[in-house]
């Protein structure tokens, strides 16, 4: 249990090689006054001795041969490591853009003519150009965004910037200040 640290661990080795069965018992002892020590900030939940004395005892590897004061459970390597967590194994194209705006573009691309899809566009293309800003603030150009929205949808949604402009450079930096601003105050 690397929580305790290497110390600990070979004063529980050393307390296995102890013959006498109650200087064993107060080896434990001290091994326990010592663990509490390191973890004084959980000491007042009342289960923490019987916390401590597990611990020792499955750092003993359950061979350390004495009269636990409390209930030794049993802990398995199975139960005490959760299990792996899953991540997804999708390759994102444009790292600084995100799966959520490929499956957007993905969405766009579907999608037949119209102010919906028009609008949705914008949106998306706003929410690009933010994450450009996120990036890099030298390499949010609106026809960088504009290229990579061609290249997402297969050339299916052309925007025409000079129709309909995206958000604005002093906008997006306006936002990002006010944002850290307020994270600020909070702290």
């Amino acid at each position: 249990m690397p929580e305790y640290g290497r110390g600990v661990q070979q004063m529980v080795e050393h307390c296995k090689t102890i013959a006498d069965k109650n200087e064993r018992m107060r080896c434990a002892q001290t091994i326990i006054s010592t663990m509490a020590n390191m973890a004084e900030q959980t000491s007042d939940r009342e289960d923490f001795q019987k916390k401590l004395w597990n611990h020792l005892a499955a750092m003993s590897q359950y061979e350390l041969d004495i009269d636990y004061p409390v209930d030794i459970e049993r802990m398995d390597d199975e139960e005490a490591r959760p299990d792996r967590l899953v991540y997804p194994q999708h390759r994102i194209k444009k790292r600084n853009y995100g799966t959520i705006v490929e499956q957007f573009a993905e969405h766009l691309a579907t999608m037949e003519e119209g102010p919906q899809r028009d609008d949705l566009a914008i949106m998306v293309a706003n929410h690009m150009k933010r994450d450009l800003s996120n990036w890099s603030t030298d390499s949010m150009s609106d026809e960088k965004v504009a290229d990579d929205m061609a290249h997402y949808t297969d050339g299916k949604i052309q925007l025409d910037i000079d129709r309909q402009p995206l958000i604005s450079d002093g906008e997006l930096l306006s936002t990002r200040v006010a944002t850290s601003l307020k994270k600020k105050k909070k702290k």
